[in-house]
């Protein structure tokens, strides 16, 4: 056999790199005609091989995505924790750094002192201790996937000098090998991205008794050199985490969001099933998706996208069956109000018996420029449920403080596990029937804070809230509505997603059941259908209005409930798929019938329902007003003309040569802050798509005309920012990605300035889904991006002159899918691509393909697999398993 040199590869990758030459990593090698190894053994046992050694062929295909091939399942999982590394190490890194507690160790104190907070919120939450007690229980498949990912990443690491990693972790220390423990507390991070992690940045660090100090104490320090005073900074620590607290208010934003349509038999082309997915994921970060094709013997053959340091893709599909998911409206954490003992803090009563809040001493070492790091320490506090919360805080002083009233706040999160992670996606994609699949979430399998959406090769459209969702009995349910109805204070919480049962009581404990305390299969919000099911995160009931969803747990969200603008628009496309709105073709073509090409084209068609709908009606209240000043919520007035104008000019669309579409922006801005007292026609749960709707007549074209304000206050936004009216999208907002950064440095611009279609979906009502930058830091890293303040009230338009709305999250891992009699044929891309090194060709090669609308297709036969293969695009890989090290 002709094998990898993985000396020679690196030696030969470090000539280039120091030569300033842009390095693909994509290698020579020999291959049999299937892509695995002939030395692979032809063990029936397709989970761990029969020997300690590891093999993977990796092929890079078009924009880089590897097909990765391996007779097991731990040496797949081998070859995709190499190929991650090679184009994400920085990432996957600093990761593992967080997932440790790690990042003041690092990184120093950290801006407003959050590396701190989040290290000691992180112990709290037992992200890492967690881990290495629930290590040994997984089950097989999950630890051969976890050791071999782990693998793959340290060979890759452990043979690749510092000097050569991207600039963000160049000879960085905190770029070394990891353990099977160090994955493992990264993906019980990414289980509560949604839950938990809501409280990591002050909420659990502020958590104290009364008379006690949120400040941590030094007990070791180099005092002498040390570079940071820390007695002027632990106050300063216990300061900016109740601000942070307190700042935390709706639980139900978790930064991501999705579209997801399910296509059955009676609205595709060829009667087979089609899947568009469409998650909405941040560009930067570690919540980045990464794209492989894992083939691991005849068992497992799944092409999809997975967030970075996932050993299996969590979005994709197979020969017979695609799934997406979108993040779900359930609640996945209850928060109890404790009753205490008078005058004992520590002490609640439950059921009549005292029950005790517990105390555990926490360490964490905060860099403080000499060699020697300071060491601080701090108790954190517990109740049967997990960490305390500061009820003050988290409710801006509606809920009373630890002790007042003697009362006390705590949480219990249904995704503190993350032990089944990996066997939940593993079942899904070696399911090849519709009762396969079903059958992982009638095991107990979890999606963690996600629905799922799903088609097949037979024509079924299946829907589930398959989330993490506490299992409550029927007499806490009717406490919970009951409470909503007679209590302001506690719907407000509830709508925010803090849901506060009573800790004095058993009765309010989450109920163990076949799926331990989580809600079950069969009781989980599901449908079935043969024309369309689908999820934009709002509640399952209006999953198809045609058979709308009712008696599940209010856990998983309210019924008859008003939809979102970005829903109502893909129910629009769905129900009408014949029509065209204001894009220049129908979603379904003029059969009314989808395939795999026209579910990512309703995507690009970059409609939104607000235009849809109120557009028409601002024109006629332009021409009848006229050249006529219009009053504005600032107490003034402005002539609206030129904004009527562009709104005229405008082809209706968020397309980047669209003209005029950032007046109807700013617009609808102004306008959705008056829409609730305008529109005359209420929400009718029988006809949610259309309602509500109908601007008042009152006043209709005049300079008090709510629809007029809200334009004339636009034009006095775009005036004062000096926006040109007749300018088209593609000029004003972009993306442009930032790399080679390390943690504290300037972020640098990378890559060219790419014009971004598609919309801000809750102000237009778009279904193409993009958000603005938000923030100094890439999304749950530590890596600075390029970032700008911002003028309130214009859904992020830069206060910096020539910015406007720089883009940092939306339609990222997407594709159309249809099933047809050769298998699954898909239309896609990565809008960010592959890769965060800026050396590499998968830096920003599919960023520029989505700024053009060119998706690709993604492979899955072996026959095209083959003859898109890069040139030096393949790699065989032989490594050394975990265990046996």
């Amino acid at each position: 056999m002709c094998k990898f040199s993985i000396r020679g590869f690196f030696e030969a990758r470090v000539a280039r790199c120091l030569g300033s030459l842009i390095v693909i990593v994509a290698l020579n090698a020999c291959s049999g005609s299937d892509g695995v190894s002939v030395d692979q053994a032809n063990d029936t046992n397709q989970i761990t091989p029969a020997s300690d050694s590891l093999f993977a062929t990796i092929r890079r295909t078009t924009n880089g995505v590897p097909h990765i091939n391996a007779s097991t399942l731990e040496e797949v999982a081998f070859g995709n924790g190499f190929a991650q590394a090679q184009d994400n190490i920085c990432q996957l890194a600093e990761s593992f750094v967080k997932a440790r507690s790690e990042r003041a160790l690092y990184f120093g104190p950290g801006p407003d002192n959050m590396h701190i907070i989040n290290d000691f919120s992180y112990k709290a939450m037992r992200i890492y201790s967690g881990a290495e007690e629930e290590l040994a229980r997984l089950s097989e498949e999950s630890r051969a996937l976890l050791d071999g990912f782990v693998a793959g990443y340290n060979q890759y690491v452990e043979n690749t000098p510092g000097q050569v990693l991207p600039l963000q972790c160049r000879d960085q220390p905190w770029v070394h090998s990891v353990t099977a423990i160090d994955l493992l507390a990264h993906y019980r991070l990414i289980a509560q991205y949604a839950s938990g992690d809501f409280f990591a940045y002050g909420a659990v660090f502020s958590a104290v008794p009364p008379d006690v100090s949120a400040e941590p104490r030094v007990v070791t320090s180099n005092d002498d050199v040390a570079v940071i005073d820390f007695s002027g900074l632990l106050p300063e620590i216990a300061s900016d985490a109740a601000h942070r607290a307190a700042q935390t208010k709706d639980f139900t934003d978790t930064g991501s969001g999705s579209n997801a349509w399910g296509i059955g038999s009676d609205l595709s082309e060829n009667g087979q099933g089609a899947l568009l997915a469409n998650p909405h994921f941040p560009y930067t970060g570690a919540r980045r998706m990464y794209q492989s094709h894992l083939i691991s013997g005849n068992e497992f053959n799944v092409n999809g996208a997975g967030i970075l340091g996932v050993a299996l893709p969590l979005i994709g599909f197979n020969q017979n069956l695609a799934w997406s998911h979108t993040v779900s409206t359930s609640f996945r954490f209850t928060a109890y109000e404790l009753t205490l003992q008078e005058s004992n803090p520590f002490t609640y009563v439950k059921d009549g018996d005292a029950q005790s809040i517990t105390a555990e001493t926490l360490r964490i070492s905060v860099n403080n420029g000499t060699d020697e790091p300071t060491v601080l320490e701090r108790e954190f506090y517990f109740s049967e449920y997990g960490p305390m919360l500061p009820g003050d805080l988290l409710t801006g002083g509606a809920l009373p403080a630890w002790g007042d009233e003697n009362r006390a706040y705590t949480y219990r999160d249904a995704n503190a596990s993350a032990a089944t992670l990996l066997d939940t996606w593993l079942g899904m994609g070696r399911a090849s029937t519709l009762d396969e699949f079903q059958q992982v979430f009638r095991d107990c399998g979890s999606t963690l804070w996600v629905n799922t959406v799903y088609a097949d090769d037979q024509g079924n459209a299946f829907y589930i809230d398959s989330s993490s969702v506490p299992n409550l009995s029927a007499e806490a349910l009717a406490v919970i509505e009951s409470k909503r109805q007679a209590s302001e204070m506690f719907n407000a919480f509830f709508q925010d997603g803090f849901v506060l049962l009573d800790g004095n009581t058993s009765r309010d404990d989450w109920v163990d059941g076949a799926c331990g305390a989580l809600v079950p299969y069969e009781d989980k919000p599901q449908l079935l259908r043969t024309d369309f099911v689908q999820n934009s995160n709002d509640s399952p009931w209006a999953t198809n209005p045609a058979e709308v969803q009712s008696g599940y747990s209010t856990m998983f969200g309210s019924e008859a409930t008003q939809l979102s603008s970005r829903t109502r628009m893909g129910l629009r496309m769905l129900q009408q798929p014949d029509q065209t709105g204001f894009a220049s073709t129908a979603p379904a073509g003029q059969d009314g019938k989808f395939n795999a090409e026209e579910l990512i084209q309703a995507l690009y068609n970059n409609r939104s329902y607000h235009a849809e709908t109120l557009l028409e009606e601002l024109r006629a209240r332009c021409e009848l007003i006229a050249d006529d000043p219009v009053d504005t919520l600032t107490d003034s007035s402005m002539e609206v003309t030129d904004a009527c104008v562009a709104l005229l000019n405008w082809n209706g669309v968020f397309d980047t040569d669209s003209s005029g579409a950032h007046v109807f922006r700013l617009f609808m801005v102004n306008y959705l802050g008056l829409i609730d007292m305008d529109l005359t026609v209420p929400f009718d749960p029988e006809n949610p798509v259309s309602t509500p709707s109908t601007p008042s007549e009152d006043k209709r074209g005049t300079d008090e005309d709510a629809m007029l304000i809200a334009l004339a206050t636009a034009s006095e936004t775009l005036e004062a920012a000096d926006v040109p009216y007749n300018a088209t999208l593609g000029t004003l907002q972009f993306y442009q990605q930032s790399g080679d950064a390390a943690p504290g440095a300037e972020p640098v611009p990378q890559g060219p300035l790419l014009p971004w279609h598609g919309s801000i979906s809750f102000i237009e009502g778009g279904f193409n889904a993009i958000a603005v930058v938000n923030s100094l830091v890439h999304e749950d890293t530590v890596f600075p991006r390029l970032s700008s303040d911002t003028i309130p009230g214009t859904a992020g338009l830069s206060s910096v002159p020539g910015e406007y709305w720089r883009i940092g999250r939306g339609t990222s891992w997407h594709f159309g899918l249809e099933f047809s009699e050769d298998g699954p044929i898909a239309y896609g891309l990565m809008s960010y691509g592959q890769s965060t090194d800026s050396s590499s060709a998968y830096f920003s090669d599919q960023s520029e393909r989505y700024s053009n609308k060119d998706y690709r297709p993604l492979l899955y036969s072996e026959e095209s697999i083959a003859a898109n293969v890069l040139p030096d695009g393949i790699l065989e890989l032989e490594g050394t398993r975990l265990t046996a090290q």
